[in-house]
């Protein structure tokens, strides 16, 4: 317990420090928020996969489709590497870094606003971002909780509170630069546990073959026609694995939070080393943790701590703490503590930051306070990080589902909202502002409806409304069209991608 307890002592001090270091890098908005757009590649790849992996993964989503799916659910990790991330650099990295910075863009909503030429988009935006960002938040801390009990005993509330506190306060002081430079630390420390936890879990089955076999032997009442299925290809539901995949790797390409680190790139070779490292960090991250979930029925044996003994009815959340009880030793399980903590913290200052800068900028500026220096929208962003941070913390201790629905429910909202006129918006011309309007009103319908409907998962929900924008916004593009004057400004907008620079040898972006 002194040494878990010691891990933690040296984890946070060097949070702060941090934090208070790069306080001294702040002097306005554009810093604060995009760390004045010269994060480079691999600060920026860690920061990106750090938020993608959080708790949510490595507990929620690893425990419970790595108990539906079986070894099959190493897809979803291998779907989130290539394209949740690969994918997403390669085909939004550049046009984005070069159209925000044109449009002198910070945030999303703000894009939308400028983009568009429409106030209103911007205010709806940053609506949805806020209101949609906090379940995501509340699934966050509630996957760090099963852990920390698992290690410390501690009262789920103090946990929560805790994070809470840490995460603020290195945001507070430093914005966008210190959540960079704390992500590429938690990075690292991700990287080796989970390396760490895997071979563990597989030597306590007696290794990966023979974890294999006894996986390949497991029965359940719902596969009894399929022997074998959890440890297929494929595993026993091909379709629901497929919405999954889709849902959590399609779905980065319109979180507000994922697509703001490619606002903040320094430059061309950037964003070439960014795409090789982050699609690497998702590879072993994200792939490893839904492999390692997939031998999650290895532990479903007579009197497992995650099943009603009653019922039968599985606490899918369980899964995970339950694997590491039984396969690691006390320290590997301080670790690990320290491992999901990293990952969550790191999405954390993520969405605090995006939600405080989204709603100061997009819709408290000239909206509700007029006249806003430089000076006073740091100290509103500030306050807002707290009232931020707060209503989480108050949903969290009371939270209304599992960690997966949580994070389905935002996922689907804000990706189904975004994605498709975020997509659109950086390479055709021809999207109209009732098209956009389309795709935030049938995201967020979507998934609002998964809630009322009990045959409709959010997970299903959130990955329909995915595909549905990307299908509304030509057709009503095409049936409304832009206007002449509407035409002329998007043209001019495009030219960014046109301007001739001077280099030595390779085409590059500028730094300033």
């Amino acid at each position: 317990m002194v040494v878990k307890i010691l891990i933690l002592v040296i984890f946070f001090t060097l949070m702060i420090l941090v934090g208070v270091s790069a306080k001294k890098k702040v002097t306005g908005v554009d810093d604060f928020v995009l760390g004045g757009r010269k994060v480079g590649p691999w600060m920026a790849a860690f920061s990106f996969g750090t938020s993608y992996f959080s708790a949510v993964i490595f507990v929620g989503y690893a425990g419970q489709f790595g108990w539906k799916f079986g070894i099959a659910s190493t897809w979803i990790g291998i779907g989130n590497a290539l394209i949740g991330s690969m994918l997403a650099w390669v085909i939004l990295g550049r046009r984005t870094r070069v159209m925000t910075n044109h449009l002198k863009s910070s945030t999303m909503p703000d894009f939308f606003g400028k983009r568009y030429d429409c106030k209103a988009l911007k205010i709806a935006a940053s609506a949805i971002a806020f209101v949609f960002l906090i379940p995501y938040t509340a699934s966050v801390y509630n996957g760090l909780s099963k852990l920390f009990a698992l290690a410390f005993d501690i009262p789920y509330a103090a946990v929560v509170i805790g994070m809470a506190v840490l995460t603020g306060v290195y945001v507070i002081l430093g914005g966008y630069m210190a959540s960079s430079m704390n992500d590429f630390i938690q990075g690292m420390i991700m990287l080796v546990g989970i390396i760490a936890v895997i071979a563990s879990v597989l030597a306590g089955q007696g290794g990966f073959t023979e974890a294999i076999k006894a996986l390949s032997n497991v029965q359940a009442a719902e596969t009894a026609e399929q022997p074998g299925v959890f440890a297929s290809f494929f595993g026993p539901d091909p379709s629901g694995l497929l919405s999954v995949v889709i849902l959590t790797s399609l779905g980065t390409w319109g979180l507000p939070q994922m697509v703001q680190k490619f606002y903040a790139i320094k430059d061309e070779k950037s964003i070439k080393t960014g795409t090789i490292v982050s699609t690497f960090f998702a590879i072993i991250i994200g792939g490893g943790s839904y492999f390692m979930g997939g031998f999650g029925r290895l532990f479903g044996g007579e009197g497992a701590s995650f099943i009603n003994a009653e019922t039968g009815a599985v606490a899918y959340d369980g899964i995970v703490p339950a694997m590491l009880q039984n396969s690691l030793s006390d320290i590997l399980i301080g670790v690990v503590v320290v491992l999901v903590l990293s990952a969550s913290m790191s999405t954390l200052s993520a969405l605090v930051l995006t939600s405080s800068s989204t709603l100061t900028l997009d819709l408290l500026k000239d909206n509700i306070i007029k006249n806003m220096d430089q000076k006073k929208q740091l100290l509103i962003m500030r306050i807002m990080i707290v009232f931020f941070v707060v209503v989480s913390v108050v949903i969290a201790l009371d939270p209304p589902t599992a960690i997966a629905q949580l994070m389905g429910i935002s996922w689907g909202a804000l990706a189904g909202s975004f994605l498709a006129p975020f997509l659109y918006g950086l390479y055709w011309k021809k999207v109209t502002r009732p098209a956009v309007w389309a795709s935030f009103l049938s995201g967020v319908g979507i998934t609002v409806a998964s809630l009322f409907i009990d045959s409709l998962s959010p997970i299903v929900a959130g990955a329909a409304a995915m595909i549905a924008g990307l299908i509304i916004v030509p057709i009503v593009s095409a049936v409304t069209r832009n206007s002449q004057k509407d035409k002329n400004r998007v043209d001019n907008i495009f030219e960014c991608y046109n301007v001739n620079i001077t280099v030595k040898k390779s085409r590059q972006l500028s730094s300033d």
